[in-house]
C-alpha cells in the first residue's frame, strides 16, 4: 500500500488516520502492538524506531530486554477494527543499542532463508500459497487447576445442537465439506473476512465450509510472496478473530479442538522462480514437476521430522496428525493423494501453475520460522539432487492405509509426537545453519520452550483418564 514514508504520509492525509497502530511477531507466532498518535509517524520514528521490552515478549533477558521496533512501509493496511481511523504496520525488531537486526526477529530469518536461495543460485525468488483452516464457534470455556481439568465448545452448527434449533438444517458430522446456505451458517461472515483481507492487501483465491461439521472453514490465497504470504498468515489469523467476535463468535486455529471431528491444518502450497519462470515445471515430469521440483520434495521429505519441530510445533499438532485420514504421518509424495505429506495438485498443470503443496503443517506454527524451516529443506534437496524415489518416499497413488502393516512399515514415518519432532530437530539442523539464516543458539532455545510445553502437558491428568482409571 506504501513503499516510502511519503507515500504513507500522503495516506494518512487522504485517510484522515488518527492513530498509527505498529505491530510485531514473537519468536513463538504472536502478534504484539502499540499504538501512537499519527503525530509521532515521522522520519524520526524510521530512524530510531520505537522502543519495548523484548523479555517480556521472550525475545531477551530481563538483564537486557531493551529493544526496538521499525515499520515495514510496505506492509502498510488501514486497520478496520478500531475506532479512530488507524495505519497500521508490520515491524522489524532491532537492537536497541547498535539498531542492527535482531538475529531472532521472525521476519528477517524468513528474509534470509529467500537470501540464500539467490546466493547458491537457485532461482531468485519463492512463492507460497497458503491455505488457513479454522472453526469458528459460538463460545468456549476452559478451566485447568489442580482439581479441575476441563473445557467446552458451542456451536449452532453442531450435530449436537440441530435438536435444539429445530430448522432441519443441522450439518453432519464430517460432512462439512463444501456445504451450502442454509447448513452453512457461516458463509456470510467468511466473505467478510475475506473483503477486508482484500482491502489490507491479502488477495484470497477462493473460501468455503471445510469438513468439521460444527464450524470448520478455510481460507486459501493465490501464489504469494515468501514474507507476503507469511505476513498473511497472521493478517488472515488476526482479520477472522476480530470479526468472529463482532458477531459473538470465536474462531480458533488449534489444530484438533474437537474429538472425533476434522481437524484444521495449514498447507502450503510452493514453487521456486528464476526471473519470473516457474523452475517446477516439466510437462514431462511425473506430475509436470521438474527434476529442481522432485529434488526440492527430496529435501524437504528427507528432513521432514526437523521441519515438523517449526511448522507442528504444539502438543496439539498431533492430535491431527494421526494415521487414516487426510492428516498426512507417512514421508511420502503422490500426485493428488491427499493422505500423502507432499501432494502435487493434478489441476496444476501448466508453467504458471504447477507447484508441489506440503500438507502437516498447522496454524500453531510462527509461519515466518515455518517457510523458512520449508525453504531451507528444499533447497538443501536440491543442492544434494536428493531423488525422492530412490529414497524411498514414491511418488505413492495408493490408499497406504490399505496396505498390510509390513508393507506400511517401510515408509519413512513422520513424527506423530512434539517431542519426536524436536528430537529429530536436534539431530537435524545443518541444513537450516546454511547461509547463518537460522542459528544454533535459536534451535536450541526453540527446543527447550517446546520441550517444555510437552512436559507441562503430559504431567497433567487427563479427564478421559478419570473415566478410564478412577475405580480400578
Amino acid at each position: 500500500m506504501t513503499r516510502t514514508l511519503d507515500d504513507a504520509l500522503a495516506l494518512i492525509k487522504e485517510q484522515a488516520v488518527e492513530q498509527v497502530d505498529l505491530k510485531f511477531c514473537d519468536l513463538w507466532g504472536r502478534w504484539h502492538h502499540v499504538t501512537l498518535s499519527v503525530n509521532g509517524f515521522d522520519q524520526g520514528l524510521m530512524d530510531e524506531g520505537i522502543g519495548f521490552d523484548g523479555s517480556s515478549v521472550g525475545f531477551k533477558g530481563i538483564s537486557s530486554g531493551d529493544m526496538v521496533m521499525v515499520p515495514d512501509l510496505d506492509s502498510a493496511f488501514i486497520d478496520p477494527f478500531w475506532e479512530l481511523p488507524t495505519l497500521s504496520f508490520i515491524c522489524t525488531t532491532l537492537e536497541a543499542d547498535t539498531r542492527e537486526l535482531y538475529p531472532y526477529d521472525p521476519r528477517s530469518i524468513a528474509r534470509r532463508s529467500e537470501a540464500f536461495l539467490r546466493e547458491v543460485g537457485v532461482g531468485d525468488a519463492s512463492l507460497w500459497g497458503p491455505e488457513l483452516e479454522f472453526y469458528l464457534f459460538n463460545g468456549v470455556s476452559y478451566e485447568n487447576g489442580m482439581n479441575v481439568a476441563a473445557y467446552r465448545v458451542e456451536s449452532q452448527e453442531g450435530d449436537w445442537a440441530a435438536s435444539q434449533l429445530g430448522t432441519g438444517y443441522g450439518m453432519p458430522r464430517h460432512g462439512g465439506y463444501h456445504a451450502i446456505p442454509p447448513r452453512d451458517q457461516l458463509h456470510n461472515l467468511r466473505s467478510r473476512i475475506c473483503q477486508r483481507l482484500d482491502a489490507m492487501g491479502v488477495p484470497v483465491k477462493y473460501h468455503h465450509h471445510e469438513v468439521g461439521g460444527p464450524g470448520q472453514c478455510e481460507i486459501e490465497t493465490p501464489m504469494l510472496p515468501l514474507l507476503k504470504a507469511a505476513d498473511a498468515v497472521l493478517l488472515g489469523k488476526y482479520v477472522a478473530r476480530m470479526t468472529a467476535l463482532e458477531e459473538r463468535l470465536t474462531a480458533t486455529f488449534m489444530p484438533k479442538p474437537l474429538y472425533d471431528e476434522a481437524g484444521s491444518g495449514l498447507h502450503f502450497h510452493q514453487m521456486l522462480t528464476r526471473g519470473g519462470v516457474n523452475l517446477f515445471y516439466d510437462p514431462a515430469g511425473y506430475g509436470c514437476m521438474s527434476d529442481m521440483a522432485r529434488w526440492y520434495i527430496g529435501g524437504l521429505l528427507h528432513h521432514g521430522g526437523a521441519v515438523l519441530a517449526f511448522t507442528n510445533p504444539s502438543t496439539n499438532s498431533y492430535r491431527r496428525l494421526v494415521p487414516g485420514y487426510e492428516a498426512p504421518v507417512s514421508a511420502i509424495y503422490s500426485a493428488g493423494n491427499r493422505s500423502a505429506a507432499i501432494r502435487i495438485p493434478k489441476y496444476a498443470n501448466t508453467p504458471e501453475s504447477a507447484r508441489m503443496e506440503f500438507r502437516p503443517p498447522d496454524a500453531t506454527c510462527n509461519p515466518y520460522l515455518a517457510v523458512a524451516a520449508m525453504l531451507m529443506a528444499g533447497v538443501d534437496g536440491i543442492r544434494r539432487r536428493l531423488d525422492p524415489t530412490e529414497a524411498g518416499f514414491g511418488p505413492v497413488d495408493e490408499d497406504i492405509f490399505s496396505w498390510p502393516a509390513e508393507r506400511r512399515r517401510q515408509i519413512k514415518a513422520l513424527p506423530t509426537s512434539l517431542d519426536q519432532a524436536l528430537d529429530a530437530l536436534a539431530a537435524d539442523h545443518a541444513f537450516l545453519l546454511e547461509g547463518g539464516v537460522f542459528s544454533t543458539d535459536l534451535i536450541e532455545r526453540w527446543i527447550a520452550r517446546k520441550r517444555s510445553e510437552h512436559m507441562d502437558v503430559n504431567r497433567r491428568p487427563h479427564p478421559y483418564e478419570l473415566e478410564l482409571y478412577y475405580d480400578l
